[in-house]
């Protein structure tokens, strides 16, 4: 089987605005986001479906997940951090940790944003900072 877009990552063979990366899980922005500071949060075991996960990685992940969920919400102004897991788009365990100040800021039918290389940097690093 093909290694997906996030094990690409993982492996350093497509860049990423990394926020945070330990032996079992890494963050970075989506660069495709909904709002500025959408992060994902996954664990480098390929994993397609998140349930498939073993239970102490299910937990890990989100443990990560919360970490990496308080530093975006310290450096991006936003109301609370909303949580998506979908997994249609990318066959590997992915969780949206998204900036809210609406509810449609969640809504992924809604148009993509297309940031600057110095904008997803400058996120990149107040989140990094927060940390």
């Amino acid at each position: 089987m093909p290694s997906s877009i996030f094990t690409k990552i993982i492996n350093g063979e497509i860049p990423a605005y990394k926020i945070l990366e330990d032996e079992n899980y890494l963050a970075f922005l989506d660069v495709s986001p909904l709002v500025p500071g959408h992060t994902l949060v996954i664990p480098k075991k390929e994993v397609d479906y998140i349930f498939d996960l073993e239970d102490q990685d299910l937990a890990g992940l989100h443990l990560f997940s919360k970490k990496v969920a308080k530093a975006v919400r310290k450096a991006i102004p936003c109301k609370r951090i909303g949580i998506a897991v979908i997994g249609l788009e990318v066959p590997h365990t992915h969780i949206h940790l998204i900036p809210l100040n609406v509810m449609n800021d969640i809504n992924f039918t809604q148009p993509k944003l297309n940031l600057p290389k110095e904008q997803m940097e400058e996120i990149q690093k107040k989140i990094i900072a927060c940390l």
